[in-house]
């Protein structure tokens, strides 16, 4: 990642567009996201989505593909990974050093990765020996924009007595990370596949000697490691 990034010429608004289309091109097997998907993402309307995009193409950090798909450009990619690594830095921060819970971390790293100073950012990095994962269990990049994008694998995706091991979860919700706090998993839980119900495909699991059953959409949101 480039060091000569001019990110003042960029608002609040624009930056997380340039993040939301980051996530979404990751998450998307496809690795083809429209407008409509971005204004979904965000829960804004897609009038305003058109015109930020046409804004963030007269910086050149989007493009339009064929049929109208959006593809960040080599600068807006590295701006949307800086705002990941600003933003994963301080969820860690917060919650190893200011006693948040990670449910309450997001909501005000949101505020904290605007922060320009990359000086700033560089220093809490090292001052918490350089942490490789987030308190959700997202990798977090490093000072030169590089990290590995794993590949997820869902606790729903998993069959009937597989074993498993708790890696990550989506920490856009607050509700759900309280919910999994809640339950008694955490990070590094070992979570064995009891029954999977045809019904409502619910989830019956088994961890720390608790038996539990789970929404499907529960399930879609934990990202595991098999055992």
């Amino acid at each position: 990642m480039t060091n000569k990034l001019n990110l003042n010429n960029l608002t609040k608004s624009e930056e997380d567009y340039l993040k939301a289309l980051f996530q979404l091109l990751i998450e998307d097997s496809s690795g083809k996201v429209g407008n409509n998907q971005l204004a979904d993402y965000l829960k804004v309307s897609p009038a305003s989505t058109n015109n930020m995009v046409k804004k963030l193409k007269t910086k050149k950090y989007v493009v339009s593909e064929k049929y109208g798909k959006l593809e960040l450009t080599e600068e807006g990619r590295s701006i949307a990974v800086r705002l990941i690594r600003k933003h994963r830095l301080w969820e860690t921060f917060l919650c190893k050093y200011l006693n948040f819970s990670w449910d309450e971390v997001h909501e005000v790293a949101e505020q904290l990765e605007h922060i320009k100073s990359q000086k700033l950012i560089n220093e809490l990095d090292r001052f918490m020996d350089f942490p490789a994962r987030d308190p959700h269990g997202e990798v977090i990049p490093n000072a030169d924009g590089e990290y590995s994008i794993l590949p997820k694998i869902t606790l729903s995706s998993l069959e009937e007595g597989a074993t498993c091991k708790l890696v990550s979860v989506n920490d856009a919700s607050v509700t759900f990370l309280k919910y999994v706090s809640e339950i008694g998993l955490a990070l590094s839980s070992e979570i064995k596949v009891l029954e999977v119900r045809e019904f409502d495909s619910s989830i019956k699991i088994k961890f720390n000697d608790i038996e539990e059953t789970v929404t499907r959409k529960f399930a879609d949101n934990v990202f595991v490691k098999v055992l």
